[in-house]
């Protein structure tokens, strides 16, 4: 039997602000908070369902380096040019990582600098 992601992890200073970005997002919902700060946001079904949840990993101090993970969005009801605009009002700026603006996607950063891409191709609502 093979493994699925069931929850990704973000370290973060404020998990409070990364969650109301990422909620908008990705239409997802709060699901949980610790007492340290931390929160799990995920799709209103919960935790087990057929997309992983995000995990808000309070943290004091950033992590040392470049963060490994790098999260791709597709938009689900409107075109990518429309999304863009939807990205950037919640917050989202974008991340110049050398590309050479012939690229499909669209490098972004959210509040705290976490990059992640807005894909060309739209994907059906689940």
């Amino acid at each position: 039997m093979a493994c699925r992601i069931g929850e990704l992890v973000l370290g973060c200073r404020e998990p409070e602000v990364l969650a109301r970005f990422w909620c908008e997002v990705l239409d997802f919902v709060v699901l949980g908070r610790e007492e340290d700060g931390s929160m799990e946001i995920g799709p209103r079904e919960g935790f087990g369902g057929p997309q992983p949840t995000l995990f808000l990993s309070r943290r004091d101090e950033p992590e040392k380096g470049k963060s490994r993970l790098h999260i791709d969005v597709n938009a689900t009801d409107r075109d990518q040019d429309a999304e863009l605009e939807r990205l950037l009002k919640l917050g989202a700026r974008p991340a110049d990582i050398g590309q050479t603006g012939q690229e499909q996607w669209h490098v972004l950063a959210d509040p705290e600098g976490n990059e992640f891409c807005l894909l060309k191709a739209r994907l059906n609502p689940l």
